[in-house]
């Protein structure tokens, strides 16, 4: 499985999408950043691609946006989640990152295993 070289300017590009919103955090997570709502995460950094997790209604209509894609690894997409096209201007993708943590935020927040 081919993993790609995330570059800082991608990190903090994807960091200016996110707003300061309330219990949003983003992290690092596998030499990317994601962001994640309750401890679940809404968005993530894959090489460029910037995705998003959506319910089904919302994977359907990014799904028909020209440029959107599978998120994650050719080999292995993460299930549920969509990349956004390059060529969104920046304020539609941050409108599609609300719409992802609006849907992520009605899941049960996850429990940190203790190690």
């Amino acid at each position: 499985m081919q993993m790609p070289k995330h570059s800082d300017e991608a990190k903090a590009y994807f960091r200016s999408l996110v707003p300061p919103w309330p219990s949003v955090e983003v992290r690092p997570m596998f030499g990317a950043v994601a962001a994640f709502v309750n401890g679940n995460m809404f968005a993530g950094l894959f090489g460029e691609d910037v995705g998003v997790k959506l319910d089904p209604a919302g994977l359907a209509e990014l799904a028909a946006v020209p440029g959107s894609g599978h998120f994650g690894p050719a080999e292995r997409p993460m299930g549920g989640f969509l990349s956004l096209p390059a060529e969104l201007p920046d304020a539609e993708k941050t409108r599609w990152l609300e719409r992802a943590r609006d849907h992520v935020s009605t899941l049960p927040p996850k429990v940190r295993r203790v190690r």
